[in-house]
């Protein structure tokens, strides 16, 4: 499908659906752009993002999944030791709507629980695999002590596709967006030049990355 085509709602879920899950964090609170890291950590782009983020002062979360933070645990390591974010993208990617209750609850505590017992980390934050998640989550996350982050600009990076990234950044970037990009082989090619893209329309912008501590209390 060509870019330009595509309807916002691609990049940036409708408000409508904001509206049905206000427990769920879309947009920054803080008024500042948080950026965000799904399904690493990997050894082909882990390391890079990082110095991108040490390059330009910048915070992020990676919403890792579990299969992959004990296969690489001392990415994870490293993603703490940088003063990153750690989240929880369950243990190994599954589409939880497709999952009975007592499985969801399994595939989130599995995480934390190696984030706890093997990296001394306190994983605070969750984000569901595909995006899709049952109506009840909100309960499931309540009881481990979770806040569910969403987002409000989803770059498709994962296509491989830089001038896909490109048009998500230049036309539904916003002061306040929850930014997602991807910790993996799919983005691998283009994470650099992508991330670089972002932080100079953001300069451009007079927009300000936020500190996670700050901005998702």
């Amino acid at each position: 499908m060509n870019v330009t085509r595509k309807s916002k709602y691609y990049f940036n879920p409708p408000l409508l659906l904001k509206k049905a899950f206000p427990d769920f964090i879309w947009n920054s609170p803080c008024g500042k752009i948080i950026l965000t890291f799904d399904d690493g950590p990997n050894p082909k782009t882990t390391p890079l993002i990082l110095k991108i983020l040490e390059k330009n002062n910048a915070d992020a979360i990676f919403f890792t999944v579990g299969e992959n933070l004990t296969r690489y645990k001392s990415l994870a390591n490293e993603i703490i030791e940088r003063g990153q974010a750690l989240g929880n993208h369950a243990q190994n990617h599954a589409v939880l709507t497709k999952l009975k209750k007592k499985e969801i609850l399994e595939q989130i505590s599995l995480v934390q629980n190696f984030a706890r017992d093997e990296l001394n980390y306190e994983i605070k934050f969750f984000r569901p695999p595909h995006g899709r998640f049952p109506v009840n989550l909100a309960k499931t996350l309540n009881l481990l002590g979770l806040k569910n982050v969403m987002w409000s600009l989803l770059t498709y990076d994962y296509e491989n596709n830089f001038n896909m990234v490109k048009f998500a950044i230049e036309n539904f970037l916003r002061r306040d967006s929850v930014v997602v990009f991807h910790d993996s082989d799919k983005s691998a090619e283009i994470i650099e030049e992508s991330l670089n893209y972002l932080f100079e329309k953001a300069s451009e912008k007079g927009f300000e990355f936020g500190k996670v501590a700050e901005c998702l209390k």
